[in-house]
């Protein structure tokens, strides 16, 4: 039991650290050649990881070929874009000017229904809202809608937003977040006075952030938003 224990351990380690040098990429947004690597590496953990008398080496060793495999493939991606189109394909325009591409849907074997689900996933309600809907090589459907169905921004009246810059975390559960405050040019004890306005001290905090105008939100542990 003990030794199942260790090597399933160590097998998900392995699997992780492959994971991890594979890239960032959700699920839902694998090229084909990705997912056959994701399940392959799956089914290759799996085996040696219950039967005891198979060595960790017969699943570790073609799972770091894999992980070759998956870094040479998508440096040719990145040189070749012919390479790039047998591998992983060429997006595909299903809406166009507002019409269904019946053919399109048909080779990419791509029912109404489920064109209409992936675009329910973009707070599109109905079909008559898209001016282009393109199925990605990664499976997503990306949709543009009709000038007159889209959202107003401030450019359209001609206004120009103050820029707002990216949130920080100073302090998350407690803890103080050290390269943060540093890339901000401030220390702990801004910090320390900062946390003051709201009665509380760093180290009794759940969350507390500054955005790019230097408004910071703060919420003490145990209680409510302030």
């Amino acid at each position: 039991m003990l030794i199942t224990f260790f090597r399933a351990i160590v097998l998900y380690i392995v699997v992780l650290i492959v994971m991890r040098l594979m890239g960032k990429r959700e699920i839902g947004q694998l090229q084909p050649f990705e997912l056959a690597i994701s399940i392959m590496i799956a089914d290759l953990a799996s085996t040696p990881m219950t039967e005891i008398g198979i060595p960790l080496t017969n699943g570790i060793v073609p799972i770091l070929g894999l992980l070759v495999m998956h870094l040479a493939i998508s440096t040719l991606n990145i040189k070749s874009i012919k390479l790039r189109e047998i591998i992983c394909g060429k997006p595909r325009i299903l809406i166009y000017r507002g019409k269904i591409d019946e053919e399109a849907l048909r080779k990419e074997r791509l029912t109404i229904n489920e064109l209409q689900e992936k675009l329910r996933s973009k707070d599109i309600v109905t079909l008559g809202e898209v001016e282009y809907a393109i199925l990605e090589t990664s499976g997503e459907v990306t949709a543009i809608k009709k000038p007159e169905k889209r959202g107003t921004i401030p450019e359209d009246f001609g206004i120009e937003p103050d820029y707002e810059g990216i949130p920080y975390d100073l302090v998350v559960d407690g803890k103080v977040m050290y390269n943060n405050l540093k890339t901000l040019g401030k220390d702990y004890e801004w910090l320390k006075k900062e946390m003051k306005k709201f009665k509380t001290k760093p180290e009794q905090v759940l969350i507390a952030t500054i955005d790019g105008k230097g408004q910071i939100f703060c919420q003490p542990k145990g209680e409510k938003s302030v």
